[in-house]
């Protein structure tokens, strides 16, 4: 016998309805619990850089169409400014679908490139994910506290183009029940400032004073594996948190641990035969 589908499974109504049902309990959840989410905004900077990343919003991405950038360009300058000049206050969380909202079509949102069943699909608001990408690379910089972070677990989709971030520190989401979600736990005042410039979306995290600590995140031991004729991308990801005033690293932390399924072309990569067993496990 083959195994039975899920409720969400059967049919593309049901799938409709087990999402409706899951954007329903989360809005409930949200209601119910005590958590104060970020809300008022200011477009004067703070005084403090605490960091800044510039993610490309037209990237290569092996042969999906180029329509779907086009229209990823469309989502995130509808998105960016609903961000924009957010002030994360102490004790407040930071939640990205609290301040985007539905990003359906009816929102102006258009068809773009989404990961569906761990593998490329399309679906009105896609790249919203760099997005989120790119405001949690920001944050692993930071004092804060991730509280909400979903990954595309297990899976390498896409060859690299201009990557400037590790692979593994990406998200998921999808409205509004996977959110990107991080909490201020300091006495600091945060502000996110972000802006799409037509070939960037540009992304700064400001603050009220100076962080004792700067945070340094890396990869290290990465490679290739073939097991049992599957390619694999292996490696891990460090944070490193080091106290400013002596340049001593004060915490390491391992943030990821990568053995994700490759699905591309794998005939241009330098490939081990089988991962180390602390890899696999």
């Amino acid at each position: 016998m083959g195994k039975r589908k899920l409720f969400c499974e059967i049919s593309p109504l049901t799938y409709q309805i087990s999402v409706k049902k899951n954007i329903f309990l989360r809005k409930i959840k949200d209601a119910l619990s005590r958590q104060r989410f970020a809300r008022i905004k200011s477009y004067e900077k703070l005084p403090v850089m605490i960091y800044k990343h510039a993610s490309l919003i037209r990237r290569r991405l092996g042969n999906t169409d180029l329509e779907l950038q086009e229209n990823k360009a469309v989502n995130l300058a509808l998105s960016a400014p609903k961000v924009n000049g957010i002030l994360i206050r102490p004790g407040e969380t930071f939640s990205f679908w609290h301040l985007i909202g539905p990003d359906t079509a009816r929102h102006g949102y258009k068809v773009g490139l989404t990961i569906s069943n761990n593998k490329p699909s399309t679906g009105v608001g896609g790249g919203h994910c760099q997005f989120t990408n790119l405001i949690h690379w920001m944050v692993l910089h930071s004092d804060l506290t991730i509280v909400e972070h979903h990954h595309h677990d297990g899976f390498d989709l896409f060859p690299d183009y201009k990557r400037q971030i590790p692979f593994g520190t990406g998200t998921s989401i999808v409205y509004n029940y996977l959110d990107y979600r991080f909490r201020n736990d300091t006495d600091n005042v945060y502000q996110l400032l972000v802006y799409t410039d037509g070939e960037y979306l540009q992304g700064e995290l400001r603050a009220s004073k100076e962080q004792k600590s700067t945070y340094h995140i890396c990869a290290e031991n990465e490679f290739f594996s073939k097991e049992d004729g599957i390619v694999f991308r292996n490696g891990t990801v460090i944070r490193k948190k080091i106290e400013k005033r002596s340049g001593v690293c004060i915490h390491e932390e391992t943030i990821r641990t990568n053995h994700a399924r490759v699905m591309y072309d794998t005939s241009g990569l330098e490939i081990r035969k089988t991962a180390p067993s602390s890899i696999r496990e």
